[in-house]
């Protein structure tokens, strides 16, 4: 196994994004431009934590038209609810369409922010057509108390932080993925894509320091030693194997807690799909709220 694609050529690193993604060039632009977006002014370590809202959610909307803000907030009030509970089981509640229904009851207040802030209005665009992030802020007791109902309950801060050991292969190319390695950037930053909205805080391990797995999920002996390596937090496998059969990736998850082993899987995603996935079947887990 390799421990990266060795993408030393601008052509050859431009193939395996364009297989990878599946997206036009200029994607890649958009995908940082989302992710500066939703970690801005974000801070590292204990004070990020601090200044973490949990009682929060943020969506991209069309404008800040009425009509575009009241579909902004039905889609904020279960992602809120999910990312305080870590309970996925409320997306698939029967009594969530009457709570989301009632968006606008359960929002304490809202803002926006012009995604193209800085950026003249071009063509025909309006305002009301430029993309916004819409953050929707919500009363603690309120959610605790509509969780109640709801037959969940909220997941504190702190939260334990995961370590994720993810291995990527495609063909005969293959790499454990690092936090600061040469291989294609575009997963760290699904990967935080991914972790943000649920509140997580998720590692990679550095380029000199990743540990020697293959394309299968590691034993729960070798999980043990990587949660050793990884200074107690919770370690999360992840394997990915494009398939073209399945037009996607195969995804495979394990992780180890004071529970035991838990496993779970998806089947011709997206890598983006894949770690979302991944996040949210750590978060329920670790939540208290059952399986993936």
């Amino acid at each position: 196994m390799r421990a990266h694609l060795g993408l030393g050529s601008s052509a050859k690193a431009r193939q395996w994004r364009a297989k990878s993604i599946g997206f036009a060039e200029g994607v890649p632009v958009i995908r940082r431009l989302l992710l500066a977006s939703i970690l801005a002014g974000a801070a590292s370590g204990a004070a990020a934590a601090e200044e973490l809202n949990l009682y929060s959610s943020t969506v991209v909307v069309t404008g800040t038209s009425e009509e575009n803000r009241l579909i902004g907030l039905r889609e904020c009030v279960p992602k809120m609810l999910v990312r305080v509970s870590g309970d996925q089981r409320l997306l698939h509640n029967a009594a969530m369409d009457a709570v989301i229904e009632q968006a606008r009851s359960h929002v304490s207040s809202f803002r926006y922010r012009d995604r193209l802030e800085g950026v003249p209005i071009h063509d025909e665009q309006g305002s009301y057509a430029r993309p916004h992030d819409l953050t929707c802020l919500f009363d603690p007791v309120h959610v605790d108390d509509l969780l109640a109902q709801l037959g969940s309950n909220p997941w504190p801060l702190p939260r334990p932080r995961i370590a994720a050991f993810v291995h990527v292969a495609r063909g005969d190319d293959a790499f454990v993925l690092s936090s600061d390695g040469p291989e294609t950037p575009y997963m760290r930053e699904s990967l935080e894509l991914a972790a943000s909205p649920l509140a997580l805080d998720v590692s990679l391990p550095r380029a000199t320091a990743r540990p020697e797995i293959g394309g299968e999920l590691p034993s729960p002996e070798q999980l043990e030693a990587l949660r050793e390596a990884a200074a107690g937090d919770v370690p999360l496998a992840i394997t990915l194997r494009w398939s073209d059969e399945s037009l996607g990736w195969i995804a495979n998850f394990r992780m180890l807690n004071e529970k035991g082993v838990q496993d779970w899987s998806a089947t011709g995603v997206s890598f983006d799909e894949a770690f979302r996935v991944a996040l949210r079947g750590a978060a329920q887990i670790l939540s208290g709220h059952g399986a993936p």
